[in-house]
């Protein structure tokens, strides 16, 4: 009964509840009307005799060209492959209109790990504009390519880049008639997927702590709701909030010390602040509504969260500290899932539009809403760390899958999934 009453909750102010699985392909949709070219040159190695651990020049052009913003030349129509600056011919790549170009080494040292070293080289101007030698350990390597990407997005765009992060996500699958549920954890282009946890029980709601080592999440284990906080390198876990009825939503404030939750403990479904240090819990709302799904903002000091209190589903927002909620959501009559944008300027939530559901991007400044998707059933909204992107769950031909959309709505991309369904996908901070 407990377990039918917080899905009944659920269901009230998320369109859906259940979304897809594991290693993730990405697939651009859309992209910007003018890609930057740019031109990738395969890395020289060291071990002439061997084959490199990894081929960096795929990761890095992968990263490039999913992110939407470029246009990557392929392989075979390189004029020449430079792995030195002074190698470079010049006007071999201007005369195919390359604006910029990398080139690099991959070295093995004499204590067995490997020196990467790249140039971003401007074709034009014939100057190198960004250059470095990074040491890696061989399990590294491919997060090292992931760093290096970061770089040249940041470069050539001005936004810093996000393709070192991971993302987390749950998945339903079904095992001889039964559904599995699974907590997962993946870089951001899908690659290093890892099984957190699974339970024949519903997990949900998982969300990143900001050093990004541990995950808050509720599971139904034990028949009842309950929030529990799980380093995601050690597997180590605590169950931090059990209260009879409903415990849900977990949200970390930016310093790490608090989570932002619901529960029912004292009759209504409200929000509440749990010290993570001393465990003490204060109760932030009283309303005879639904208030649910709590985010912080970045600064700390306020609290967006889901409630009925108007008749539907709105976005409101309350200081930390109490007072009076404000509703900061107009346009519609469903708005929900909110989650700030790291500026602090947007929240992207879930906007009802004619009996679909798709995600939106909300203008504090104005009350706007900008609608980003338009399937019928955009779910669970996150925003990537440098605030560029949006991941999502939404409904493809095979079920439940995850998506991305850009804050401008202009690059689309879809993740396809090898098997199962996913749901809630969370964005993870940048990586130290």
């Amino acid at each position: 009964m407990r377990i039918l009453k917080l899905l009944l909750i659920l269901t009230l102010l998320s369109p859906q509840l259940l979304l897809a699985d594991n290693p993730f392909r990405i697939v651009i949709e859309g992209g910007v009307e003018d890609p930057l070219p740019i031109a990738i040159v395969p890395f020289g190695w060291s071990q002439a005799g061997s084959v490199a651990p990894i081929d960096l020049t795929e990761v890095i052009s992968g990263d490039l060209q999913r992110s939407g913003r470029f246009n990557v030349m392929d392989e075979k129509d390189l004029p020449q492959r430079p792995s030195e600056y002074d190698s470079i011919n010049f006007a071999d790549w201007r005369k195919l209109g390359m604006e910029n170009i990398v080139i690099g080494k991959l070295e093995l040292t004499d204590a067995g790990t490997y020196d990467v070293s790249f140039r971003l080289v401007d074709v034009y101007r014939g100057k190198q504009i960004a250059g470095f030698r990074i040491p890696a350990k061989p399990d590294l390597l491919r997060r090292v390519a992931h760093q290096i990407s970061d770089i040249i997005f940041e470069k050539l765009t001005g936004m810093p880049g996000a393709f070192d992060t991971r993302v987390a996500y749950i998945t339903v699958n079904k095992v001889k008639d039964k559904k599995v549920h699974s907590l997962q954890i993946a870089d951001a282009d899908g690659h290093n997927a890892q099984i957190l946890l699974e339970s024949p029980e519903p997990l949900l709601s998982p969300s990143w702590s900001p050093d990004g080592k541990k995950l808050a999440y509720v599971s139904f284990e034990g028949k009842n709701s309950a929030i529990y906080v799980q380093n995601v390198l050690t597997g180590q876990r605590e169950r931090i909030s059990a209260f009879e009825g409903i415990n849900s939503s977990p949200d970390w404030s930016p310093d790490g010390s608090r989570l932002a939750m619901t529960l029912s403990k004292d009759g209504n479904t409200e929000i509440y602040i749990l010290n993570l240090g001393d465990k003490s819990l204060r109760r932030l709302t009283k309303h005879g509504g639904i208030d649910t799904e709590p985010t912080w903002s970045p600064g700390g000091q306020k609290l967006a969260f889901t409630s009925d209190r108007s008749g539907g589903p709105q976005i409101y927002e309350i200081n930390v500290n109490g007072g009076e909620p404000k509703r900061i959501s107009f346009e519609g009559n469903y708005n929900a899932r909110p989650e700030y944008s790291p500026d602090g300027k947007f929240i992207t939530l879930v906007h009802g539009v004619s009996g679909s559901y798709r995600i939106g991007l909300l203008e504090l400044a104005n009350s706007s809403i900008t609608v980003l998707t338009d399937a019928r059933l955009d779910e669970s909204p996150s925003f990537a760390p440098n605030g560029g992107m949006i991941i999502y769950a939404t409904t493809g031909v095979r079920g439940g899958q995850l998506a991305a959309v850009s804050t401008d709505g202009r690059i689309h991309q879809r993740l396809g999934l090898q098997q199962g369904d996913v749901r809630e996908p969370a964005w993870g901070p940048f990586l130290k």
